[in-house]
């Protein structure tokens, strides 16, 4: 059964094919730091058997915030928090990645005003957000490598950037919310730039050895946004320089969307197969007849279960139980699985 087959995507040699993907807790303070909360949250799903954790948007700055109570890795003072949950993770048996991310104009933290590639507000219920000059978006990139730098010293096995989900570098993908006329906005090559940029300065201190993945949403279900087309030329640009796509989609604008178990997984099959990259499938998957379909016919390398993740934190071990798979199981939970 594939779900439960060893990945290695460079130095990192994941258990099984099963990823929890990034999902904001909201549960620290104004300081972004790591709370008890945290610990528990993901040492669970690593004890439960996740192959993969990745840790939920982690601001590269205050303003990048989602809202006030996101983590952040903009400080060393958050350092340890940060290596005392890798610990955990690590020591349960999972791998842990960390998203680091910028929440551009649908940052909600009152800390600062939003930034943006273009004035132009989420909602009539967001903030107008200030148009980054060219120096500010060269700052923006310096934080996406200081915060990498930090996630290497506190002991991640993988990087990924997030440029999907409507927050500040899908926020230059999408010509619905970019509508600079310099070389960041206009043609795809410069609504790129910014991702080629990040992308760079990320790898100027995140080890060639350790993986670098980019989370991507792969359409806007918007006229003029991004569409499955376009997606896969926009990862034509950077595919050289990642080794994995996790693929999402929406959340640009308010758009209406089809939601059905899987809906997003097509998007990973296209990307896997017309990039030639390897991709992570999500998106309402919920059984592992699901995951397994994906894996088995190729339209993904990994697939992450997000809500069925946080109702049950042993899904895999669960499943390698029903389908009697052996394996070793935690020793404290012999018994449930006898």
């Amino acid at each position: 059964m594939k779900a439960f087959e060893k990945y290695t995507l460079k130095d990192m040699e994941i258990r099984n094919r099963i990823v929890m993907p990034p999902m904001c807790m909201y549960s620290s303070d104004d300081t972004g730091s790591v709370q008890e909360f945290h610990k528990m949250h993901y040492g669970a799903r690593a004890i439960g058997g996740t192959g993969l954790i990745i840790q939920e948007a982690t601001a590269v700055e205050p303003r990048g915030r989602i809202s006030d109570r996101d983590l952040g890795l903009w400080s060393d003072d958050q350092l340890e928090g940060m290596k005392n949950l890798v610990e955990i993770i690590k020591g349960y048996g999972a791998k842990a990645g960390i998203q680091l991310a910028h929440a551009g104009r649908k940052s909600e933290s009152i800390s600062a005003i939003p930034v943006a590639p273009s004035p132009i507000p989420f909602s009539d219920d967001y903030r107008t957000p200030h148009e980054l000059g060219i120096e500010e978006i060269k700052e923006v990139r310096e934080k996406f490598k200081e915060a990498a730098k930090r996630a290497l010293l506190a002991g991640y096995d993988l990087v990924e950037i997030h440029a999907a989900h409507g927050y500040l570098i899908h926020e230059f993908l999408s010509p619905i919310t970019n509508r600079r006329t310099d070389q960041y906005g206009g043609s795809l090559e410069n609504r790129t730039r910014f991702l080629k940029e990040v992308i760079q300065a990320v790898k100027e201190v995140w080890p060639d050895e350790k993986p670098l993945i980019i989370r991507v949403s792969a359409t806007d279900y918007l006229p003029g946004g991004i569409d499955g087309d376009e997606i896969v030329r926009i990862v034509d640009q950077v595919k050289k320089e990642i080794d994995m796509v996790h693929v999402s989609s929406g959340a640009i604008a308010p758009a209406q969307m089809n939601l059905y178990p899987g809906y997003q997984v097509q998007f990973a099959e296209k990307i896997r197969k017309e990039c030639d990259i390897p991709t992570i499938a999500v998106g309402l998957i919920k059984n592992f007849d699901q995951v397994e379909e994906i894996l088995q016919n190729e339209r993904a390398d990994l697939v992450a279960l997000g809500r069925e993740i946080l109702r049950n934190p042993n899904w895999v071990w669960s499943n390698m139980h029903d389908h009697d798979i052996e394996t070793k199981y935690p020793d404290q939970y012999f018994r449930a699985f006898k």
